[in-house]
């Protein structure tokens, strides 16, 4: 007896298709194909594997719209302020209306977007809520650098002003697009992360790369270091032992790297390793952090640990976590488990801390051989 058809982007349904062993060399498997086995799987599977078919939809057609160049339709232009006080230009309202729309079509109890002062209820009974940050790093429209679209879905409870404040760990999938050089979907459906990339002649993502796995330890960090001044004392100890290299605690030299996207962040340790740290600081405003713990670090989170990484604010998992309001703000630091464990404890240690900041029992200080 045939499964249940999953509303494609190509406007058709699927079936069943090959076994993933059978279509896991790059290029061969589709996302609508991935998203139809998958949909068979649970009670729930069916509604998330609609939605994120109609993201992926939203994503092509962002992704057409931002390739343009055309400067009338996909400019850095800005538009006033979103409903959080952040600078709103047009992409970002493009971006949030293809999203809402594709997803209109959909039974979706509640939908939050970044873009929105508050949730949008919708079929009450319908099985999930889905979180959208529909632009994310269009600050970097301008320059011509990487921007995206990030999202989480989460099973729809029996009261739907609590939709978005479930702990994180409560996600059903997660995932995020890059608009770049190539535009590439990274997907967990709570078994691993898988990317595509989109085939723009065929209209369709297609899977690049199955079960990625961040490794343990790393060689490259990411933070905004011009705002050194204003850290807490642990972010700058670990940052400072990055920096000394081999002559450090960590015995190995690192590169840094800063995009001020979140998704060019996380798909730069998905692909090769690293650690990514937006932490809290002193700075009016950012004294809780700066990214939004609901539809964007929640789903950076279930992304990172799904692909063996870790998730932290430095003192607690950021999917233990639920959201006291819809835009909440949180630290995030993310990455590779050995270097995320390592700020962990500094935050939890000033003795640490202090040794660390010590210069005379630095690794080649003055009491040291």
């Amino acid at each position: 007896m045939p499964g249940p058809t999953v509303p494609t982007s190509r406007g058709e349904g699927t079936g069943y298709g090959a076994g993933k062993g059978d279509a896991q060399m790059t290029g061969q498997l589709r996302l609508d194909d991935h998203l139809q086995r998958y949909s068979e799987t649970a009670p729930h599977a069916l509604a998330v594997a609609a939605a994120v078919d109609a993201i992926a939809a939203a994503a092509i057609e962002i992704a057409d719209l931002i390739a343009t160049g055309d400067l009338a339709d996909a400019s850095g232009l800005t538009t006033g302020r979103n409903s959080d006080g952040d600078v709103q230009r047009d992409l970002d309202v493009q971006a949030d209306a293809i999203l809402r729309r594709c997803l209109s079509k959909l039974p979706v109890a509640a939908l939050a977007s970044e873009e929105m002062r508050e949730a949008q209820i919708g079929d009450r009974e319908a099985k999930i809520c889905i979180a959208i940050d529909p632009l994310d790093g269009s600050s970097n429209i301008d320059i011509n650098m990487t921007v995206g679209t990030i999202f989480s879905i989460l099973p729809a409870p029996d009261d739907l002003s609590l939709a978005f404040h479930q702990r994180g760990s409560a996600q059903l999938a997660a995932g995020f697009v890059t608009y770049g050089p190539q535009t590439s979907l990274v997907l967990t459906l709570g078994e691993g992360v898988d990317i595509f990339t989109l085939d723009r002649k065929a209209g369709c993502f297609r899977l690049a790369r199955s079960g990625a796995q961040i490794a343990e330890a790393c060689e490259e960090f990411a933070i905004n270091a011009s705002n050194r001044r204003h850290w807490d004392s642990p972010v700058r100890a670990f940052v400072d032992e990055c920096l000394a290299g081999v002559d450090g605690p960590a015995n190995h030299d690192f590169n840094m790297r800063w995009v001020g996207s979140l998704v060019a962040e996380a798909y730069r340790i998905l692909t090769r390793g690293g650690v990514f740290l937006y932490p809290s600081d002193a700075r009016p405003g950012y004294g809780d952090g700066r990214l939004r713990l609901t539809y964007e670090a929640h789903p950076m989170a279930m992304i990172i640990e799904q692909a063996g990484g870790s998730a932290t604010t430095g003192r607690e998992r950021i999917l233990d976590l639920s959201a006291q309001n819809l835009h909440q703000r949180v630290p995030l630091i993310m990455g590779s488990s050995n270097e995320v464990r390592r700020v962990e404890e500094l935050h939890c240690d000033p003795l640490l801390v202090a040794s660390v900041s010590a210069p005379l029992f630095a690794r080649r200080g003055f009491f040291r051989l």
